[in-house]
């Protein structure tokens, strides 16, 4: 299956916007006190107390079953918008979680004649294989409305398939962002790294005072395709990214082998991961986060790169964002720093008025709001007001991915067959993971790599 790119484009305006919020942002030490705390209204309350702006019917009775695969802190989000949903609706909804492999799981559930009526799909190439397979609904007119009225076309585009929309981009990231102790960084003296050759000599720095600089999450393998992606665009730019995310190019191009190279004087570089190799291949994304914010302990790492949605996890150790966590572009590998986009769009994947009432509320900046109040939560929606955020640092970055409107450029793991870009124990993932515990096999990861790349999109 090819996937096509007609709407992720240049990255440039998105870029300008997050440099400039979030490094102002960063050097005046905001916090989330005071001032930086959001004027909406608790999400927890009644009904009555979030704003309406998108009228919802009357479903009293009716069962909803919903998966995604968030758990922890993003469940606790996500059940938040699912129960304002059931105060206004009178439907009864069930979260399932489906656990990492989307694909499978949702497989089996549709082969057993008793799928989710609605779920929250990680990859654009899995919406679109589920379209193709017949699997999904496409949107009613309430949703459809709701959609175009709040969303640029790019991410309507990104929920469709041959022209049907399909999907509402609910949750959305901004994945080219490094978070840091701000603690850890006064003590050895760093300063916020511009380029990916500053970016090593401050890890260096701070592995000398004495704590392991940078918290990998290599048990997750989508967090390393995140890796990649990043140190690639930047270095190879967006045309060789448009191109190997289509696999146009093979997965043995140069520009592969350089990225991967760089990639490896990280993780490669002596004492520069937190647990070594063998330990970063046993973290988890949520440990990865919170090891590097560990309330009054002594911290485990002084970085952990990934999206907003981290957000959560640093606030679950009590850290306070913009004071105790700071955060910075992910650097300039090439000539400039790069600005990747993921997303969780929802899909309809039974007939019937709940499923329809859903995606019409998810669509809308009321559901956005009931989230956004909770922290580690950004929206694409260009209706949410952004003192529905936490913090200046999230409204900071919320505000930028908004004003980019179609100028981004999406996930390339996300992108590709699920088979390669989104599977545990496969694809990109597997070998990804390979590259982690042995980085110095760069030719060995372009074989591999392009081998399951070559049968994935054949399908």
């Amino acid at each position: 299956m090819r996937t096509s790119l007609r709407t992720v484009r240049g990255a440039r305006g998105a870029l300008a916007l997050l440099a400039a919020g979030v490094l102002t942002l960063t050097a005046a030490g905001c916090s989330d006190d005071g001032g930086g705390k959001s004027t909406a209204p608790a999400p927890g309350g009644t009904s009555d107390a979030v704003p309406h702006t998108v009228r919802l019917p009357k479903l009293n009775g009716r069962k909803l079953k919903v998966t995604a695969v968030w758990t922890g802190a993003e469940q606790k989000g996500f059940t938040k918008v699912l129960d304002e949903f059931s105060r206004r609706t009178g439907a009864e909804v069930a979260f399932v979680p489906s656990g990492d492999d989307m694909s499978s799981f949702v497989g089996s559930k549709v082969a057993g004649g008793d799928p989710p009526d609605v779920a929250m799909l990680q990859q654009p190439g899995v919406l679109r294989e589920f379209a193709r397979k017949g699997w999904l609904k496409p949107l009613g007119d309430e949703a459809r409305a709701e959609l175009a009225k709040n969303f640029p076309k790019g991410w309507q585009d990104l929920g469709s398939d041959e022209g049907k929309r399909y999907g509402v981009y609910f949750k959305v990231s901004n994945k080219s962002l490094v978070w840091y102790n701000t603690k850890v960084f006064g003590g050895a003296g760093a300063k916020e790294p511009r380029t990916w050759a500053e970016f090593l000599s401050t890890a260096q720095l701070i592995a000398d005072y004495g704590i392991p600089p940078v918290s990998v999450a290599g048990a997750d393998g989508w967090t390393l395709t995140d890796w990649f992606e990043n140190v690639y665009l930047s270095q190879a730019g967006p045309e060789k990214y448009d191109l190997l995310a289509r696999h146009g190019i093979p997965w043995t191009d140069p520009s592969v082998k350089d990225a991967l190279t760089a990639l490896g004087k990280l993780f490669g570089g002596p004492g520069l991961l937190a647990d070594g190799n063998d330990g970063a291949l046993q973290t988890q994304f949520p440990t990865s986060v919170t090891q590097t914010f560990s309330g009054g302990e002594e911290p485990r790492a002084a970085m952990v790169f990934e999206g907003d949605f981290a957000a959560a996890n640093i606030l679950a150790t009590r850290a306070a964002i913009g004071k105790d966590a700071k955060v910075f572009p992910f650097p300039a590998v090439g000539a400039k720093p790069p600005v990747v986009t993921g997303g969780d769009v929802g899909v309809a994947l039974k007939d019937g008025p709940a499923a329809q009432a859903l995606l019409t509320f998810l669509a809308s900046a009321d559901a956005a709001r009931v989230w956004a109040a909770e922290g580690g939560f950004l929206s694409a929606n260009k209706n949410l007001d952004p003192a529905a955020y936490p913090d200046d640092v999230l409204r900071s970055i919320a505000k930028a991915l908004v004003s980019a409107g179609d100028d981004f450029r999406f996930d390339m793991s996300d992108l590709a067959p699920a088979s390669f870009g989104g599977k545990p124990g496969q694809g990109e993932w597997k070998h990804l993971q390979d590259f982690l515990k042995n980085p110095g096999d760069v030719a060995g990861t372009q074989r591999k790599l392009e081998s399951d790349a070559a049968k994935a999109f054949k399908s």
